[in-house]
């Protein structure tokens, strides 16, 4: 296996009356493709099976999705009960987080991922950010087309130093916008590593993680080899998995590396 393995858990539909797992392919496309790496993607829904593939992948990549995180895991009631839910996938990721945290392992969360971490590790979540006074509708426009949807947005600040400007070598990118729901409070060792003009979380990294982590609200795995900046980040990911897998398997690292 010259390639890491990084787990993608699913997300959970109901089609034409069956159920099943679920993970869009600019995702594992934006693993094969910007991070060469391979995608598994992995059911959700029972508690602690998760732990086997934890033995086997290099990476952890947690997705976005039309479905929320059920507020009562951030002590909240469900403002709107129209709004999709998956809590078998809660069952899984939350938990994940912080496996993950423990062992050290290469994590990159994106939109319902990056809220996935502020809640795993005992921060909150604003449930409608457009009816905050002061704060802008980061919603994407309804009854567009879909590349209209993924469309750059606004502006964000990121942090000079962190993480995420050391991948990008700079400090303002503009990037798109697609969630109703986002960071309130931040949780405890997790680091804001980017913000919005309106001040809404759009990054993080977790301190306590030895390794690397970022979680990011917007979604740079859209058409992911056409954005110098989501190449940067699926790149710096990409190699983290590769460090973890050498460290692990004792393999060098030089064989695992996009030039092998």
């Amino acid at each position: 296996m010259t390639h890491p393995l990084v787990m993608i858990p699913s997300d959970n539909r109901k089609i034409g009356g069956h159920f099943y797992h679920a993970v869009q392919h600019k995702y594992s496309d934006a693993i094969r493709l910007a991070a060469d790496c391979l995608p598994v993607l992995t059911p959700t829904g029972g508690s602690g099976e998760f732990l086997p593939y934890l033995e086997l992948v290099d990476g952890i990549l947690l997705t976005g999705s039309p479905a929320n995180v059920h507020p009562s895991h951030f002590g909240q009631h469900l403002r709107d009960p129209s709004l999709p839910l998956d809590e078998a996938r809660d069952a899984v990721t939350l938990p994940l987080v912080r496996a993950a945290v423990e062992r050290g392992i290469p994590l990159l969360a994106i939109c319902r991922g990056h809220q996935e971490l502020n809640v795993a590790l005992g921060g909150t979540l604003h449930q409608a950010i457009h009816e905050i006074p002061g704060k802008r509708d980061h919603r994407e426009p309804a009854d567009v087309p879909t590349d209209r949807q993924y469309e750059p947005a606004h502006d964000i600040d990121i942090v000079p130093g962190g993480r995420l400007a050391q991948i990008l070598g700079q400090t303002r990118i503009r990037v798109n916008s697609l969630h109703g729901q986002g960071i309130d409070r931040l949780a405890p060792g997790l680091v804001a590593e980017a913000v919005a003009p309106d001040h809404v979380i759009e990054a993080v990294r977790i301190s306590g993680h030895r390794g690397f982590s970022l979680g990011l609200q917007w979604h740079p795995e859209w058409r992911v080899l056409e954005n110098p900046d989501s190449v940067r980040i699926f790149r710096a990911f990409g190699d983290a998995c590769r460090a973890y897998r050498a460290g692990r398997t004792g393999a060098p690292a030089s064989s695992l590396s996009r030039a092998a």
